[in-house]
């Protein structure tokens, strides 16, 4: 009995109901929360620099936070929209809201300004708290079910 290797594993059962289970786990009041507070905290990110108004010397902190803030409300998007496909890289956004946190001392060092810094600190922080719940989702699910 030869299968296609594609054909088989996607309806495996264990796969379908793994698959199932991580859908259930995102479908809820926290999985919906998490999502929107990480797509609300990468949009924030992507903007900061025009909010805050980063000094002329911050600009490549400035390019920074736009792409690692649109690419956390992608990664939030796609969590959003298919969590079961999606959840194997829910463990880049705790790392991308740690690159948000040292970034300005990094790359401007001693020239940081306040604003930047408490910026990038305050949503770099929730950016990891975020990921880190969106990570254990199912994990928090499981404990309940």
């Amino acid at each position: 009995m030869e299968m296609s290797q594609a054909g088989s594993i996607e309806r495996h059962p264990d796969l379908v109901e793994m698959r199932a289970r991580y859908e259930e786990a995102s479908e809820t009041p926290q999985g919906q929360t998490l999502e929107g507070g990480t797509l609300l905290a990468g949009v924030y990110l992507a903007i900061s620099p025009w909010v805050i108004q980063f000094s002329a010397t911050s600009f490549d902190v400035a390019m920074g936070n736009l792409v690692i803030g649109l690419t956390v409300a992608v990664l939030a998007l796609g969590f959003a929209s298919a969590y079961s496909r999606t959840h194997t890289v829910s463990w880049v956004v705790p790392l991308l809201g740690a690159w948000t946190i040292i970034a300005p001392f990094v790359i401007v060092g001693a020239g940081v300004g306040l604003g930047m810094m408490l910026s990038n600190v305050i949503v770099g922080g929730a950016i990891v708290l975020l990921g880190l719940g969106m990570s254990s989702l199912v994990l928090m699910r499981r404990g309940r079910g």
